[in-house]
């Protein structure tokens, strides 16, 4: 679990998201980073009795800044609200789908999969979703997964994508454009003594989901 003061910090800076009052409250920022880091590590040990490949992981690699890049954005507010990280076998590298964390007062989540990929790899998840329509259905059926997540998250195009004739028996699976499940946390359950358990529970559930991805790729 994280720590009430975590949750408190970034409520605060939400509030005060400048840079005067972030470095007069460095100290409390430093110890809401120790918290999450510690909570990341614990939980990458988590996840590894499920997905090995995660054992080396570090929470630092995993991690995100909280500085935001404001250099093409209107909204120049130079810190993020919210404290997130991101799993897979290359840490941050976003070449493979994964498990994500977002934690920020009232809208913390755990989310997985693939965010809208390249061109190439969309190519390729495409085709294994053609292949293998079946156990691409079967994942998204499974018992375990409609009750954490319902369905992926509603990425797709319109039309038909250009490689696939629009009566295509399972054109609708091939419209998407990103791979994405999510599940909310309270601000109670992000504080609370079973977070490390839900976390996992959900990750078991969406790792067919990653597995499915990530071999359409490799």
């Amino acid at each position: 679990m994280l720590n009430k003061t975590t949750i408190s910090f970034l409520k605060s800076l939400s509030r005060n998201n400048n840079r005067d009052w972030f470095e007069a409250h460095r100290a409390q920022y430093l110890e809401a980073k120790t918290d999450f880091e510690n909570f990341v590590t614990a939980l990458i040990e988590t996840l590894s009795k499920t997905e090995p490949r995660y054992k080396n992981l570090e929470a630092k690699k995993c991690i995100f800044r909280i500085y935001r890049d404001v250099r093409f954005s209107k909204d120049k507010s130079p810190y993020k609200t919210h404290l997130a990280a991101y799993f897979n076998p290359a840490a941050k590298q976003q070449e493979q789908a994964g498990l994500y964390i977002h934690i920020s007062p009232g809208g913390s989540f755990i989310g997985g999969g693939r965010f809208m990929p390249d061109a190439a790899a969309l190519r390729k998840i495409r085709q294994e979703i053609d292949y293998n329509t079946d156990q691409f259905k079967k994942i998204l059926s499974d018992k375990n997964f409609k009750k954490q997540f319902k369905e992926l998250e509603n990425y797709k195009l319109k039309k038909a994508p250009r490689d696939y004739p629009k009566d295509h028996p399972h054109i609708e699976l091939l419209k998407y454009t990103g791979f994405i499940v999510s599940k909310p946390l309270t601000d109670d359950a992000v504080t609370g003594k079973q977070l490390l358990k839900e976390i996992n529970t959900a990750f078991v559930a969406m790792k067919p989901l990653l597995d499915f991805l990530n071999r359409a790729v490799d």
